[in-house]
């Protein structure tokens, strides 16, 4: 027996297939409704630590994703200016246990279509183009309009449609995402061949900047600045002002500005944070994932803690009779305490760069995160 048969999940990203692909394993009814016509992912690539990978295969496809992204171990840390010497190279802890590697970059869209046809041929249903209208609670379930027509009555209703989740507000969750004052620009490009791992350089004319291998062809870069309006940039423009940054470093920028030109997949994001305080549900309809939780990327963490939260989320309810309040007392035992360090610790790394707070123990506190998340949730 288990808590639920039937389930209908609001969107089709990390935290939405960490829930259907268990469920449906288990023999339990799943329809995910995704606002997007096809599955997809913004962005151009995603740094996976070991945790997350971890959570990858319980879902059954750690080795299509090891075959698609770069597994490395370790991080490199560079001074800014032509010669952008070495500072530091830094062991990572290997947060998924010793069967993986510390990290792993890939490309986002390879990632969200393995999930989806994973849970595809476990018989979840994907209904594309659909938007979430109304969430309602009755005294057997809980019933869900899609577009303005009610789809059918469920057991439980899972919103898992990221920073603007539609289903937080229908089910009265006031808390919103908010900015942090700095902004990302990322861009996909070809791998340079010395880039084997992250490398960060802190300092010259924005916060950070980095890139991560993704693949034997491919990595992805990032510029950290302060927050802008840049979201009407034209693709030209927004290739010209990355160019113009990373004129202050050398290294395999040198090869990377060469590469970034109107072509190329370039996207320009704000670091937001935000965390539920209380319950994370409302009756049978509970929100995870970044509508639950949302942090800056600085310690590469939010896919990680989105896996966890449906992987969590699902064992319960197939470990009990019935969704109740004990159900949900675990499961924010369990998610909340967790999912909070991580965004507490990723905004402060933020704050202390924009304070330029020179004092501040970064490495400390990166390597705390890091234990906290050695140990399963």
């Amino acid at each position: 027996m288990t808590a639920v048969q039937k389930v209908a999940i609001a969107g089709c990203g990390v935290a939405s297939m960490s829930v259907a692909i268990p469920l449906a394993e288990a023999g339990a009814s799943v329809d995910v409704y995704e606002l997007k016509s096809e599955v997809s992912a913004l962005g151009s690539g995603i740094t996976l630590q070991g945790n997350a990978l971890r959570a990858l295969d319980a879902l059954g496809v750690w080795d299509e994703v090891r075959a698609k992204g770069y597994p490395f171990d370790g991080l490199t840390l560079r001074a800014p200016g032509p010669d952008a010497a070495v500072v530091a190279e830094l062991p990572e802890a290997r947060t998924g246990g010793p069967d993986f590697p510390a990290g792993m970059g890939m490309y986002r869209p390879d990632l969200a279509r393995i999930l989806a046809e994973r849970a595809t041929s476990l018989g979840v249903r994907i209904h594309f183009g659909s938007k979430v209208t109304g969430v309602h609670e009755t005294a057997t379930g809980v019933t869900l309009d899609v577009g303005g027509v009610p789809v059918g009555e469920f057991d439980l209703v899972v919103g898992a449609d990221g920073l603007h989740s539609t289903v937080r507000e229908l089910i009265g969750i006031e808390e919103q995402p908010e900015s942090t004052g700095m902004g990302i620009w990322r861009a996909f490009v070809p791998r340079e061949p010395e880039v084997t791992q992250t490398q960060l350089y802190y300092g010259g004319p924005v916060y950070i900047a980095g890139y991560t291998p993704t693949g034997d062809d491919s990595m992805y870069v990032i510029l950290v600045e302060d927050a802008q309006d840049r979201f009407s940039v034209e693709p030209a423009e927004a290739a010209e002002i990355m160019r113009e940054i990373t004129r202050a470093y050398g290294g395999p920028w040198n090869g990377i500005r060469e590469n970034l030109t109107a072509d190329t997949r370039i996207n320009y994001t704000w670091f937001t944070a935000h965390t539920i305080e209380g319950a994370w549900n409302r009756g049978r309809a509970v929100v995870i994932g970044d509508a639950a939780h949302s942090c800056p990327p600085t310690i590469a963490q939010g896919a990680a803690q989105a896996l966890e939260d449906g992987l969590v989320l699902s064992e319960l309810l197939l470990s009990r009779d019935a969704v109740d309040q004990s159900l949900w007392d675990a499961f924010h035992e369990r998610r909340v305490a967790r999912a909070r360090a991580v965004v507490e610790a990723s905004v402060q790394l933020g704050r202390w760069q924009l304070e330029h707070d020179r004092d501040a123990d970064a490495a400390g506190l990166i390597q705390s995160v890091a234990t906290q998340m050695a140990d399963r949730p």
